[in-house]
């Protein structure tokens, strides 16, 4: 810092006996979204006591800077003060890295496939961070720093909170059928496309070089997933929430071989999938105070309202109503709305399920 200080995160290595899959789990990117950090906690509390097969590395306050910006009561640390930027959208992506590499190596065994492009993305990425001659902002270096341990994982897991939110998931559209290994009820199916987020970062290097591989004939499964994990609402911690939310975790980690079988099984439960393009965003008409109505994560029929909004400016008008009731022409399942009461005409009021379907 211009203090000469330095900012550092925790970072927990729990090495497990090299049979299966390694992992990556960070939280709190985001400064406000502080639930995963409890879920830290109470993963390296059950892990303890778990065999672990594969290595498992926790970061909690993954965002130094995200974590200690606040504004009054409030936590701010979605964007990076500076810049402007979503601090999840810093990641780095080489478009060209698969393609390359399978021209270097077309015929090579697939274990020797998955050291070789795993040094070659540290190298891509160390050259971001060691070789750029015009330097990186703040907010990259921290995210690059983040991406170098996670790319070094074969499953990576990103954990989140929506403002007021119920828990949710963004999987890649490949990995589907992982989803149901959470108890998480609701899963937005993300194309297996970079975007910037550190999920994307993370799985998107693997996809390519599949789809690589498939372009001259060879149909190759690299056993790679990320993640972005949402566990409610920001600005709070329920440590016995976070206990529920590392058993599913773990339940998660059972299923793909990471540790060993103890137990931890999804919970029977309806689980509805939307594809990101019809996860939609409902903007408020109208300024004013909004009495949210509609419930988290049940479908809401088509004209039952999601909430009403009070404008006292209209009382005294004579054909006015000070209550404005707002409502959809299809069904929808509501996943999270605006934190305040307080809105401005086109605030995000609230993001939803259409065309949602059972997974």
């Amino acid at each position: 810092m211009a203090s000469g200080v330095e900012l550092t995160v925790p970072v927990y290595r729990i090495k497990g006996r090299g049979t299966g899959p390694s992992v990556y789990i960070q939280a709190n990117i985001h400064g406000a979204e502080v639930q995963g950090n409890a879920v830290i906690y109470q993963l390296l509390e059950l892990l303890q006591k778990q065999t672990l097969l594969g290595d498992i590395t926790l970061v909690p306050y993954a965002n130094p800077v995200g974590c200690n910006h606040k504004n009054g009561e409030y936590t701010l640390g979605r964007f990076d003060p500076i810049t402007g930027v979503n601090w999840n959208r810093m990641y780095h992506f080489n478009d060209e890295l698969a393609k390359q590499f399978v021209e270097q190596y077309p015929d090579t065994d697939v274990d020797t496939i998955r050291s070789e492009f795993r040094r070659w993305m540290l190298d891509d990425i160390d050259e971001q961070l060691d070789h750029n001659i015009f330097g990186l902002t703040t907010g990259r270096r921290i995210a690059y720093q983040l991406q170098r341990m996670a790319l070094q994982a074969d499953l990576v897991l990103d954990l989140h909170t929506g403002p007021i939110s119920s828990k949710h998931l963004y999987c890649p559209e490949y990995a589907k059928n992982s989803a149901s290994y959470f108890n998480i009820p609701h899963t937005i199916l993300i194309p297996n496309d970079f975007a910037g987020a550190l999920d994307e970062a993370t799985f998107c290097p693997w996809w390519d070089l599949t789809q690589a591989y498939q372009a001259i004939g060879r149909k190759l499964d690299f056993n790679k997933e990320s993640f972005t994990v949402e566990l409610g609402s920001q600005e709070l911690i329920d440590l016995d929430e976070a206990l529920v939310d590392a058993k599913s975790i773990l339940g998660y980690l059972q299923a793909k071989g990471a540790i060993a079988a103890n137990g931890f099984a999804p919970d029977a439960m309806v689980r509805y999938g939307c594809m990101l393009k019809d996860y939609k965003v409902f903007y408020s008409p109208m300024g004013g105070m909004v009495d949210y109505l509609a419930e988290f994560g049940e479908p809401l029929p088509a004209g039952q309202p999601l909430a009403r909004i009070l404008r006292m400016d209209n009382y005294s008008e004579a054909d006015s109503d000070p209550l404005h009731y707002l409502t959809l022409d299809q069904t929808v399942i509501p996943i999270l709305h605006f934190a305040s009461a307080s809105v401005n005409q086109g605030t995000e009021l609230y993001k939803l399920f259409s065309n949602y379907f059972e997974l």
